[in-house]
């Protein structure tokens, strides 16, 4: 299973053997709490490069965040891979990811302030180009993405995966600095449609620059290639949604980043 899972991330983001990516623990804080993340670049690429900064889904930092650090490192990023949790806590149930998410999103301080002590380590590492950064995100971490775009985050790209939408103020919207790609299930039942529309419209309305890509067939969760071994319904990988999401990134990135 797992020779097949690697041989699928190969083909699915053009992984090379040549790249030799180190992974380096990072530890940061925020209001007492210490996180955990994890820098991802290529050791044989000289020179500051365009940071990454990789928000994981409500589950925590685990493997899925991590394979998407790796390969954006052999795209020649350097790849932060956060966490917002703290102590690296991974959830394996739904109910407790689902308190782990909840209990950060409701405190707009916390969330908020975890992300930007992520985005502000990763600018602080030497490896990193803090005058090109990005953030991506998956499900809850799209939305976090999406947190720092709305606080005027110093981002020349912001793209979600799979994201809920949260609604921005006017002011909110007008304060966001980065192209935002949004790349969402057609068929994901847990993203309303009056969410998208309100999302749509504060975004029109500042006149931000906004990719929004639906992907028909395609639910919640679509970049997961285990996503069915938690038996949620309205989750499931769509390798057609995955691949094509992941080539909309890159292309942004070139566009945003110079890569």
């Amino acid at each position: 299973m797992r020779r097949t899972l690697t041989l699928l991330a190969a083909l699915t983001f053009g992984g090379t053997a040549a790249a030799e990516v180190k992974k380096v623990p990072v530890d940061y804080q925020f209001d007492g709490v210490t996180l955990k993340g994890e820098l991802y670049y290529d050791e044989a690429l000289p020179g500051k490069l365009p940071g990454v900064l990789v928000v994981h889904e409500w589950w925590g930092l685990n493997d899925h965040a991590r394979t998407r650090a790796t390969e954006l490192a052999k795209l020649g990023y350097a790849a932060f891979a956060c966490d917002m949790y703290g102590d690296g806590k991974v959830a394996e149930h739904p109910m407790d990811a689902a308190k782990m998410s909840g209990d950060v999103r409701k405190n707009t301080a916390v969330w908020l302030g975890r992300a930007k002590a992520a985005l502000d380590t990763m600018a602080k590492q030497d490896k990193v180009d803090a005058t090109k950064m990005a953030a991506i995100g998956y499900c809850f971490g799209g939305s976090t993405a999406l947190q720092l775009a709305y606080a005027g985050a110093d981002l020349k790209a912001v793209a979600t995966f799979h994201a809920a939408l949260p609604a921005a103020t006017a002011e909110q919207a007008k304060a966001v600095k980065a192209k935002v790609l949004i790349n969402h299930g057609a068929d994901d039942k847990f993203i309303s449609a009056e969410s998208i529309d309100k999302f749509k419209a504060a975004m029109t309305g500042a006149k931000v620059d906004l990719n929004f890509v639906s992907y028909p067939g395609t639910v919640h969760s679509f970049t997961v290639p285990d996503a069915a071994k938690h038996k949620i319904d309205g989750m499931a990988y769509n390798e057609d949604a995955d691949t094509k999401s992941w080539a909309a990134m890159k292309e942004l990135f070139k566009q945003t980043l110079g890569k």
